[in-house]
């Protein structure tokens, strides 16, 4: 396998817990929101209805067990590793909600980038004090990120489990 598709899979790896925890709320997601349906300061909601308690534990759950998995079968990956990743995903995805709710984005509505990347950011965050992410793999989950995420959210879409494509 050559230098490019080598980093290629070694980045799919490396991220795909913090894919299966922003994933999984998706799929089990529901009840009560994270915000308890209240306000911010400025009047508009905090996170939104679509950020729920249930979705925000199962993800963290589900990545968790993913990325224990992963560091039983691969050499160089923290017992922890699933479930910082999967922390910073979903904590990522909150700011992105909190930020699309500051400019006046209802829950479900399109923020071009923001939707593709904020759960990565949130995990690359988070996967710092692990001392195993360089330079070239986060810049590689960068750039396979928003086309795979516009791939799933659009088969998510077509399985009935998103009301909107993206």
């Amino acid at each position: 396998m050559d230098a490019i598709a080598t980093l290629i899979v070694e980045a799919l790896k490396f991220i795909f817990p913090a894919y299966c925890a922003n994933a999984t709320p998706v799929i089990v997601g529901g009840g009560l929101p994270l915000d308890f349906g209240k306000k911010f300061y400025d009047g508009k909601p905090i996170f939104g209805k679509n950020k729920t308690f249930r979705g925000f534990f199962f993800g963290l759950a589900i990545g968790t067990i993913v990325g224990i998995l992963e560091a039983l079968y691969f050499p160089g990956y923290p017992f922890t590793f699933g479930f910082i990743l999967s922390l910073g995903a979903l904590l990522g995805d909150l700011a992105g909600a909190f930020l699309k709710r500051r400019l006046g984005l209802a829950s479900g509505e399109l923020l071009p980038v923001v939707d593709q990347i904020d759960f990565v950011l949130g995990a690359l965050v988070f996967a710092l004090p692990l001392n195993i992410l360089y330079l070239e793999l986060a810049l590689t989950v960068l750039v396979i990120t928003p086309p795979l995420h516009v791939l799933t959210n659009v088969a998510a879409y077509k399985l009935g489990l998103k009301t909107n494509p993206w």
